[in-house]
Order: structure tokens, then sequence, then C-alpha cells
């Protein structure tokens, strides 16, 4: 019994459990659906009770997290997957699928993966925040020059940065000034990994038909998800460590640098293309849990930096 204990209190199980049953079967993800946005948004208003009320009164500090974020998303990693993208994908339809994630935003799930991970909140909100700003115009425009794409919506990403960022954030300072977070935070983890649980299950189930579908195409998709994640993660970690970058901020540069909004560009790719175009999203999704699973086990056998 105390062994089960420790293992549904253990988050790596809890990712690994819920990505094989999301790849064994699909039959409750149509049904869980409807939950992932409300999850998220449960983890994001958690996530965020960490961060104190005075962190938000001072404007010119959070210009310099909002830049960094958005260079390190869309300078680094979109750069990175355009080019392994004309370098290892022949595929038209895998190719405009890559193409949406070099163009849309950060994954929201950066924030409480910072979280998670103990890294700098504050450097990562405010990041996502301003990768997001600047998502309103990167992703139409690069929609339209690479794709030929005229009618992506700005709007969609702004109702998302308002039910996703703004939105819990509000709730968890209202949360803070009342003092009803007490006895929320001893559940924080248990709430945050099983919130994931109903997250990636959902995700993984959802795509499992495209995924065991296209046995062929997944070589070359998986190789460029695991380049443009894993590899370009550790690049960044280990150039961060060479430079003695502080090691909470390099937590966040580096899930910055390595997590794109696969669900978002899932979406744009079923909606403008066809359910090929929506591998690479499904794909990199996967290697996401792995990676954040990776990153936990490294960093809890790592000294920390000492600046």
């Amino acid at each position: 019994m105390a062994k089960l204990k420790a293992l549904l209190h253990n988050r790596n199980f809890i990712f690994l459990l819920a990505t094989v049953s999301g790849l064994l079967t699909d039959k409750a993800a149509p049904w869980t659906e409807p939950l992932i946005m409300p999850g998220l948004a449960v983890v994001m208003t958690v996530s965020t009770l960490n961060i104190p009320n005075r962190t938000f009164r001072s404007a010119p500090t959070m210009i310099m997290p909002a830049f960094l974020g958005s260079a390190m998303n869309y300078l680094v990693l979109s750069g990175v997957i355009l080019i392994l993208t004309r370098l290892m994908i022949q595929e038209p339809s895998l190719r405009a699928g890559f193409v949406l994630i070099a163009a849309v935003p950060p994954a929201v799930a950066v924030i409480p993966f910072t979280s998670i991970l103990k890294g700098n909140e504050y450097f990562t909100l405010f990041s996502t925040i301003g990768a997001y700003l600047v998502a309103l115009v990167i992703l139409p425009l690069m929609a339209y020059f690479f794709l030929g794409i005229e009618n992506i919506d700005p709007m969609r990403l702004v109702v998302i940065t308002g039910e996703l960022i703004l939105l819990p954030i509000i709730i968890s300072r209202v949360l803070l000034f009342k003092g009803w977070h007490k006895p929320i935070v001893p559940f924080k983890g248990l709430i945050t990994d099983w919130s994931f649980f109903l997250i990636i299950y959902t995700i993984v189930g959802l795509n499992r038909q495209i995924i065991m579908g296209n046995p062929a195409l997944i070589l070359p998709v998986a190789t460029l998800a695991f380049l443009s994640i894993f590899v370009l993660g550790y690049l960044i970690d280990t150039v961060g460590r060479l430079i003695r970058v502080e090691r909470k901020t390099l937590i966040s540069l580096t899930l910055l640098g390595t997590l794109k909004n696969y669900g978002l560009s899932g979406g744009l790719a079923l909606i403008f293309f066809n359910r090929e175009a929506s591998l690479p999203s499904a794909i990199c999704s996967i290697f996401l849990i792995f990676f954040i699973i990776w990153m936990d086990y490294r960093q809890k056998r790592s000294k920390p930096v000492i600046i």
C-alpha cells in the first residue's frame, strides 16, 4: 500500500501512466477533451500562487523577461524548427505542420512546468505573456508568407491568453489577498500532477489514431521532434551553465527555447490542411512530456550552479 501511494505521488510515474494510457486507448479522450482548458486554468492558478502580488507592481522589470522569452521561443526555437524542416522533411503536409509549430507561441504549460522544475516563475510568466503578444503579429505573418494562409484570426490568441494566463493570475491574486490559498498549498503538487494526467492523456488519446495510423511517417517527424526539443534543450542548458546563467532562470530559458503550443498548432493544421499535417504536433506533444520527465530526473541529480 505504501509503495502504491508513493507511485500515485510520483510525478514521472503519473506522466508516463497518462502517456501509455492515451496510446493504449482513446475511448475516454472525447469525453475529457472539454476538460483540457479548465484543467490548464487550474494548473496555472495553482502554479502562480508562488508569485507575490508585489511582482506585478514594477512594469519595467517585466520588459526584459518578455524580450528574452520571445527571442528564445521565436528566434532560437522557431529558427531551428524551420531549418530542420527544410533539411529533413519532404512531405508537404508534414512541412506545413512544422511551419505552424514554428509560428505559434510557447506552450502555456511552460509556466506550471517552471513551477514543477523549480525554475524562475516570475521570469517565465512575463516571458510567456510577451511571447503571446508577439505571436499576435508573428503567427499570421508566418502563416501567410510560408503557407499562403490569409485568414488566421489573431483573436484566438487573445482568447487563449485571457483564459489561460490572465484569468488564472487574477484568481490567484484573489486567493492570496483573501488568504484562501493556505489550504490549497499543501496539495499543490497533487493538483498539478493529476491535472496534467488528464491533459496528457487527452492530448495523446485524441492523436492516437494519427500516431498509430502513420508508422511510415513517424521516423522523420520523431527525429525532428527529438532534435528540436531534447537536443536543443540540452544545448541551451549546457551553454547556460558555461556562461553561468543563474540556475532558475536557465530552467525557464530552456523551457521557453524548446516548447511550443502544440495544441494550437495541431488545431490550425486540422483547420487549414489535414490530419497528416497535425502529426508533427501530436508527436511533439509526446516528446514534450518525456522532456519534462528527463529535465526533472536530470535536475534531481545535478548540483546547483553557484554564482
